[in-house]
């Protein structure tokens, strides 16, 4: 049952979480995550800052706030505000206006020897009510509006100036209201974004602010899951005519928000002072996107062990078969893929069940669209819809987890189900097959944790399933190697010794000199061992991201 909105608010924080679409508001697995990490620093004061979409989009608190949350604040960047200026021809400020068209161009092209953090640096006072790079001068200004002229003139391969000039006044509007967010965001000893977007560039803006150091940790690589949601989005126009369109080529207006989110995520890498990937095939990937190496590092989600082992004693012979796939029903998801595999695999094994286990309200059509398909297939009797459930109790009821995805990270579902005695069968995704085969020679050897598919194929996921359900001697295998792995590798406790080691460095760090000018903006020690002191997809309106893995 979601709860109301409590009221916390605090001067200072030790660490300042900067969280976009997840928690508290949804639930799921990044919010899962976060929930867990405040739990088990006690000690830390924490201050959250919400970045939503609209606030009609969130039903309501979907967790309860530990008692060392001190701060909550929610910002949502589609909300029709009423601008706080009244609209008026101003010249603007070329020389700003060159200094941003800097910035985009180091962007564009990081070979052109500029520093793009060191450009954002400088503009930082430029954003301000009062600055020479408003709100006010971006909506208004003969100076913004040459800008827009130019790089359509330069750039653009869609002929409509119209939908050119507002694709961008709408694509830029979040950023100045995170600017206004950030004059007034209490100061804390360390910034900590779970993503880069919006609440990367958020983090950014603090962290050359105040000269304190921001952590970004990334559970999917947010501009990758971006492009993803862009190029199925149906919201953006193509004005290219018949003969002008080449079919190998997305349109300019998609090129250009992939570019956008790619921008603010490498700005979110030039200000972090460490940079988290969940394992290192992500990490590769921050380094390709702009991330310094150097800066970059592993932690692998971690799991309370302890906790889950005791369902594996809870299993118990049954006359059917159950294959979970507990996740949001939404497309990411491919939830479609895992009803036709059902269907394949029911054939053959008749007892068969499916339960899809996970929340159907952030995207309905698609999930009335999943439903269809059940009924269409006759599956009644094999696949359940159960919505949002414990884990702990479906665990001990499930024979195989199923994670059919064209997106993940390291889902820790699949971690809690291995907990569980609970084997899995994965589409090869994000770090699935490290999960089910193993990292290096030594994980290897503990033996393969269930089967790996290629993505959108229902009837080799069926063979799968019917291949691990059909021999007991295999699933009795994978569920030893996966009990086996995820004790030695994926601990709750692993995960949370490596970022309190992070959180001690960081909140230590001296502050740092901004623009010449030194700042002492956040000075709220740690206290350790003391008691703590009073978390539709990328169209506009709905462009904050829901990063949940489940």
């Amino acid at each position: 049952m979601m709860k109301e909105l409590p009221i916390r608010r605090a001067a200072d924080a030790d660490v300042c979480l900067l969280l976009e679409g997840t928690f508290p508001f949804v639930r799921g697995g990044v919010s899962s995550w976060v929930n867990e990490m405040i739990r088990s620093y006690p000690e830390i004061r924490f201050a959250i800052v919400f970045i939503g979409s609209r606030e009609q989009d969130y039903a309501g608190v979907a967790y309860a706030l530990p008692d060392n949350v001190v701060h909550l604040e929610t910002h949502y960047l589609y909300e029709q505000a009423v601008a706080d200026f009244q609209p008026r021809a101003v010249d603007g400020d070329a020389a700003a206006f060159a200094h941003s068209q800097a910035l985009h161009d180091a962007l564009r092209d990081p070979r052109n020897g500029r520093d793009a953090g060191e450009l954002m640096a400088s503009m930082i006072p430029m954003l301000g009510a009062h600055g020479a790079l408003n709100e006010e001068q971006f909506l208004s200004s003969r100076a913004a509006w040459d800008t827009i002229v130019d790089q359509y003139q330069k750039y653009c391969t869609d002929p409509s100036f119209t939908d050119y000039f507002w694709t961008v006044r709408i694509m830029h509007k979040p950023l100045w209201q995170l600017a206004r967010v950030a004059e007034k965001l209490l100061p804390a000893k360390v910034y900590h974004t779970v993503s880069t977007g919006y609440g990367g560039f958020l983090g950014a803006l603090m962290h050359y602010r105040t000269g304190r150091p921001l952590l970004v940790s990334e559970h999917g690589i947010y501009t990758k899951e971006r492009k993803i949601d862009l190029l199925q989005s149906q919201w953006i126009r193509d004005n290219r005519g018949v003969f002008e369109r080449d079919i190998s080529r997305v349109s300019y207006f998609r090129e250009l928000w992939v570019r956008f989110f790619e921008a603010i995520g490498k700005l979110a890498y030039d200000a972090a002072d460490d940079i988290v990937a969940l394992y290192e095939a992500n990490r590769q990937r921050q380094i390709t996107d702009g991330a310094r190496a150097e800066r970059t590092q592993c932690i692998p989600n971690g799991i309370d062990v302890d906790a889950l082992g005791p369902l594996v004693a809870e299993r118990k012979p049954r006359s059917h078969r159950v294959v979970a796939l507990i996740g949001r029903v939404v497309p990411i998801k491919d939830i479609k893929t895992f009803i036709r595999a059902i269907f394949i695999a029911s054939r053959t094994m008749p007892n068969l069940e499916g339960w899809i286990i996970g929340p159907e309200e952030e995207d309905p059509a698609y999930a009335l669209e999943c439903r269809a398909l059940v009924e269409s297939l006759g599956l009644g009797r094999n696949v359940k819809f159960l919505g949002f459930q414990r884990i702990d109790d479906m665990l001990p009821q499930v024979d195989v987890i199923a994670l059919t995805s064209i997106s993940e990270a390291l889902p820790l579902v699949v971690l809690e189900g291995f907990a569980a005695g609970v084997p899995a069968i994965t589409t090869d995704v994000g770090s699935c097959r490290q999960l089910i085969e193993g990292v290096d020679d030594e994980d290897r050897a503990l033996g393969s944790a269930g089967m790996v598919v290629q993505l959108a194929d229902p009837a080799a996921f069926a063979q799968a399933v019917l291949s691990l359900l059909a021999d007991e001697t295999r699933w009795h295998a994978a569920q030893q190697a996966g009990l086996a792995r995820v004790r030695s590798y994926y601990t709750k406790k692993q995960m949370i010794d490596r970022y309190r080691t992070l959180y001690d460095r960081l909140s230590a760090m001296p502050d740092r000199e901004r623009n010449g000018t030194a700042t002492d903006a956040a000075r709220c020690p740690m206290h350790h061992g003391t008691q703590s002191r009073a978390e539709p997809r990328v169209q506009p309106a709905q462009s904050v991201q829901s990063q949940e893995t489940r």
